[in-house]
């Protein structure tokens, strides 16, 4: 198995960046499929993006894409989302999640292990 810890959340005006983390731990992070999802205030748990186990496949939410970069480094057993030209509406805790699916998943229930979450506050 595999324990994921999030980090790099904050505050940040609109416009600004930020980068998260998701570290790995347990099982060797090559083989699994990573995901971030995130969940705003009164509202359901949303896919954001996500890589193959390889990284060689990525797919994102129309709403970040263009905007927000998922990337992994297996040697350090280390995801990051890279979220650049924030908006208000980015508001929520990001959550990382891996998955022994080994082709593109964006649904939770495909998604077995999860990080803790981390807030991240776009102010206008």
């Amino acid at each position: 198995q595999v324990q994921l810890v999030d980090s790099g959340g904050g505050l940040v005006q609109a416009g600004g960046s930020l980068r998260l983390s998701c570290a790995a731990s347990g099982r060797a992070l090559r083989y699994y499929g990573m995901a971030w999802f995130r969940q705003a205030p009164g509202k359901e748990r949303e896919f954001v993006a996500t890589a193959t186990a390889s990284g060689g496949s990525t797919k994102y939410a129309d709403s970040v894409q263009g905007r927000f970069t998922i990337s992994r480094d297996n040697a350090k057993n280390t995801v990051y989302l890279e979220m650049n030209n924030l908006k208000p509406e980015d508001t929520a805790v990001y959550y990382c999640a891996a998955t022994t699916v080994p082709v593109i998943r964006t649904r939770e229930y495909d998604y077995a292990y999860w990080g803790q979450g981390t807030q991240v506050t776009v102010s206008s």
